[in-house]
């Protein structure tokens, strides 16, 4: 059974990122499980051949080693987990690469680091070589460098997740497909015999991001909080995002065939320019500005640029064309974008109206804090309020 998003969905997906968690890659043993990896193979080499492109994400990199080194739990010292993560790379790249060899298809493997989706030249160098790759017919596959990152080693939920949402983002993918090891996202926690799986979720909001019902253990560092923050970076950008079950032999093939497989989220009417996808969530931002609630609105609801006359505070030191984080009253950003004036500058001048800044500063080069031109939004739900006596 399919539905008309679903089909819109399909037919527009010529280029997909498609992420595949720890848990459907592997056994219960820790070791990887070849006929899963197979079937993948497959599915993939089918997408090929309908004139699809597909770039990979893929997690396992750790489970493997722990399967490869015969080791039962997770190492809690870093230099052992990184070099747990060594050994378990090679054997999974190796893993694909049979596969994928056999149906004369090429597996290109790209290892990267926060940083190196966060400088504009590399974030810049990163898409031509992936847009190469695809042009070559390969299948990039990517992983998260864990032999050289430390912080995303030590977070409880993997950031292969976030990294296939950016990598979607790069790429401007029509749609990310995040395989786990459940259906999809459910109304409640998905052992209540009452539970029900959404099939179609119009808009990531804080009410959704409440379903989540994760726990850790075990080889998996992601999980359904993860993926559904990865379904709002793709949705806002532009993009779809599904969540199904990875361990399905034919869930790519079916997902194509629009078939009711997964929880489907819809991304907005129009894609956000490349530009201000990498200022959204790819950029480091230096710095916050915090604004009021006329300005939130005028910036989301109408397209406006930030004004000196909206901020109410700002943190961190920064200068002239840095990107800065916009945060509304709740605490909560909803913006990114490039600032105007230096942060000592905007200490001076914020809650100022235009024509004040010259007496404050001496110079005015520009009426805007940041540019409309310059700022993405992206997070569009309502501030939340304290409802508490």
């Amino acid at each position: 059974m399919s539905d008309s998003n679903r089909q819109a969905v399909a037919a527009a997906a010529r280029l997909l990122v498609v992420k595949v968690g720890t848990r459907v890659l592997t056994g219960p043993d820790g070791l990887l499980d070849a006929a899963r990896i197979e079937a993948l193979g497959r599915q993939f080499d089918e997408l090929l051949n309908s004139g699809r492109q597909v770039v990979l994400v893929s997690s396992g990199a750790v489970g493997a080693g722990m399967g490869r080194m015969g080791l039962r739990t997770r190492p809690q010292e870093l230099a052992h987990l990184q070099a747990v993560a060594a050994i378990g790379q090679s054997c999974l790249i190796e893993a694909y690469e049979r596969v994928l060899r056999a149906k004369n298809r090429h597996a290109a493997q790209l290892l990267l680091v926060a940083d190196d989706l966060q400088d504009r030249t590399k974030y810049l160098n990163i898409r031509n070589t992936l847009r190469a790759l695809l042009d070559y017919g390969a299948i990039p596959i990517i992983n998260e460098n864990d032999t050289v990152s430390v912080e995303e080693l030590r977070t409880s939920f993997g950031d292969n997740d976030r990294l296939a949402a950016l990598v979607a983002t790069v790429l401007g993918a029509p749609l990310l497909v995040l395989l786990s090891d459940v259906d999809g996202l459910f109304d409640r926690h998905p052992s209540d015999p009452q539970a029900q799986r959404l099939d179609v979720v119009p808009r990531v909001d804080s009410t959704i991001e409440g379903l989540a019902r994760d726990k850790a253990g075990g080889l998996s560092k992601g999980g359904m909080a993860s993926k559904i923050k990865a379904a709002r970076i793709v949705t806002e950008a532009g993009g779809h995002c599904i969540i199904a079950c990875g361990r399905h032999d034919h869930v790519l093939t079916e997902i194509m065939a629009a078939e009711s497989v997964g929880t489907l989220f819809l991304g907005r009417e129009s894609t956000m320019p490349a530009w201000k996808r990498w200022l959204g969530w790819s950029a480091d931002a230096r710095g916050s500005l915090h604004v009021d609630a006329g300005a939130r609105a005028a910036i989301i609801g109408q397209g406006r640029s930030l004004l000196a006359a909206g901020i109410t505070g700002l943190e961190g030191s920064f200068t002239v064309g840095d990107v800065v984080s916009l945060i509304a009253s709740d605490g909560r950003e909803f913006a990114r974008g490039l600032a105007n004036y230096p942060s000592d500058d905007l200490r001076r001048i914020a809650g100022l109206k235009t024509e004040q800044i010259v007496g404050v500063l001496g110079y005015a080069p520009y009426d805007e804090v940041i540019h409309r031109d310059n700022l993405a939004v992206i997070c569009r739900d309502a501030p939340q309020t304290d409802t508490s006596i």
